[in-house]
């Protein structure tokens, strides 16, 4: 599905990793020692997928099963699928949304349980979302995890535990509190979020507004997002302005990492959780959304 742009977080990560080398994937070669270093190339990653697409759809042989199998924007099926309009051309950038997609058109199709398989928490906060578009019989279940760890999710049960306003919010607040492509706040993790998130029982409703945002983030928004932020950092707090919240705290603990972002680099954290959690997951459903310039959301790196 290509690669992905140089965003933040993404982009320091992925520098982290080193760079791989570039390796031809072709029938009968042998296999890399160092799998790492070859997963690290684009290239090789969309080269191997599609490779292993055509070899599981010339090797499937299940007459009473569907096979339906991307390769990059395109789709292979065996039985041949009679209409593909709603899966291609795709233009999905991130695995996450593409598999909402192909379950999306699963359930359309007839299937009442749906089951995807993932290790990513991002899938798993879309499938809750995916189960509020669909019937309420349909089952929509994750097999998560690895190892002790691994376990299935019922996220249609998700859904309905937190009721359809909560589970429509909820990847904007993934997006928002940290996900695949948007840092998290620094020495505050999820579960403290959605603590701050019950006790402000409005947020709700500006995270469903920030999912069907324009162009623009207006003042409202910015406030409360403004104030659940400090709330994040310090739960007494009755203050409004995250500037001066910042100045309070440092002087109590001395200690950058335990302070909340100024209200720019808030700003800023924003905007690339809205295109995130309102323009790229709102129209996981669309074969080919339309998506507005990374660079003008702030979604790109443009100079050290």
């Amino acid at each position: 599905m290509g690669p992905l742009p140089a965003r933040f977080p993404q982009g320091h990560e992925k520098a982290k990793r080193g760079k791989g080398v570039r390796r031809r994937v072709v029938g009968g070669a042998s296999i890399p020692g160092n799998w790492a270093s070859v997963l690290r190339v684009d290239d090789n990653k969309t080269e191997l997928f599609s490779f292993l697409s055509g070899a599981l759809l010339d090797s499937f042989q299940l007459a009473d099963k569907q096979l339906v199998i991307t390769d990059r924007g395109d789709i292979l099926s065996k039985p041949p699928l009679l209409d593909t309009t709603s899966l291609a051309p795709c233009t999905h950038e991130e695995a996450d949304s593409r598999m909402m997609l192909h379950a999306a058109h699963a359930a359309h199709a007839g299937r009442s349980k749906i089951t995807t398989r993932t290790v990513d928490t991002d899938v798993v906060v879309l499938a809750v979302a995916l189960a509020c578009t669909l019937d309420k019989e349909d089952e929509v279940w994750v097999s998560f995890g690895t190892g002790k760890a691994f376990r299935f999710l019922a996220t249609h049960e998700m859904m309905r535990a937190l009721g359809p306003e909560k589970a429509q919010a909820l990847p904007m607040f993934h997006a928002l509190t940290g996900c695949d492509t948007v840092s998290s706040f620094a020495d505050r993790g999820t579960r403290t979020a959605w603590e701050v998130w019950t006790s402000v029982p409005e947020f709700t409703q500006v995270l469903i507004d920030l999912t069907t945002a324009p162009y623009q983030v207006d003042e409202v928004v910015t406030h409360t997002i403004e104030m659940s932020v400090i709330l994040l950092y310090d739960r007494t707090s009755t203050s409004t302005d995250v500037d001066k919240t910042r100045c309070k705290l440092f002087a109590r603990k001395n200690n950058v990492q335990l302070i909340p972002p100024t209200s720019a680099a808030l700003k800023q954290h924003v905007r690339r959780a809205v295109y995130q959690g309102r323009h790229v997951w709102s129209q996981a459903l669309l074969s080919a959304p339309a998506l507005p310039s990374q660079m003008d959301w702030g979604c790109v790196k443009t100079s050290d």
